[in-house]
């Protein structure tokens, strides 16, 4: 029997809760998440690895007081986030919460108030991508992860301006195409954060996760986006 358009589409479009065959060029991100009192000061980490295995960048960012499960949740936005930043089409998630990784796979409801807001974020950012996969691990194998989670949590105190880690490998070879990205506006202060965000009934809502302790006080500097 012929297949139908609708079959061809199913089969080219990227599929959130389906693996379909893996690309040749796939990166892989190890995802973690940590919190000590679970709410607690909280924390998470990003190791984004190219096709041939060879380290492309290390993220490791305190996020405030939150659970283990938003953290984890923040982890794989990361790690979406930056593969939408870079270009990268094809992406490999390990992660050893089974709860984060059986919700995006559909196997279970997101009924947590906290987490639907965050996995309606991931969800709309693997759309953005021609393939995407996600995997539960045993913690044993993301090890690496939950040490760079840790080590941004143990560099973070509670009176401390915003933290994080960020390490990249070594380029990538000659043989390898770049991707040149626009560098970011020059900020007026060495600790200043660029944040996009949306206006809506007197309150700005950032479109994606901050990495601010819970009760931070900022400066805002608005300015408009044209299209």
């Amino acid at each position: 029997m012929k297949p139908s358009a609708r079959t061809k589409h199913a089969v080219h479009r990227p599929r959130l809760f389906g693996e379909p065959e893996r690309p040749a060029n796939l990166h892989t991100a190890q995802i973690d998440g940590a919190a000590r009192g679970n709410p607690g000061p909280a924390s998470y980490a990003v190791i984004i690895r190219r096709p041939d295995g060879s380290l492309l960048k290390e993220i490791g960012k305190y996020i405030g007081r939150a659970t283990n499960n938003v953290a984890e949740y923040y982890a794989l936005i990361a790690a979406l986030d930056f593969a939408s930043a870079q270009g990268i089409a094809h992406l490999r998630v390990l992660s050893d919460s089974e709860l984060l990784v059986r919700q995006m796979q559909g196997l279970y409801k997101v009924k947590n108030a906290d987490l639907r807001p965050l996995f309606e974020r991931a969800k709309k950012l693997t759309a953005g991508l021609a393939y995407f996969a996600i995997e539960h691990v045993r913690r044993e194998l993301n090890r690496d992860a939950d040490r760079l989670a840790n080590e941004a949590l143990d560099r973070t105190s509670s009176h401390s301006r915003i933290q994080g880690i960020e390490r990249s490998g070594a380029p990538a070879s000659s043989s390898e195409p770049r991707k040149s990205t626009p560098k970011p506006r020059s900020a007026t202060r060495a600790d200043a954060l660029r944040v996009r965000a949306h206006y809506k009934s007197g309150a700005f809502h950032p479109v994606e996760p901050l990495d601010l302790p819970e009760g931070a006080e900022v400066d805002l500097t608005v300015l408009p986006h044209r299209t």
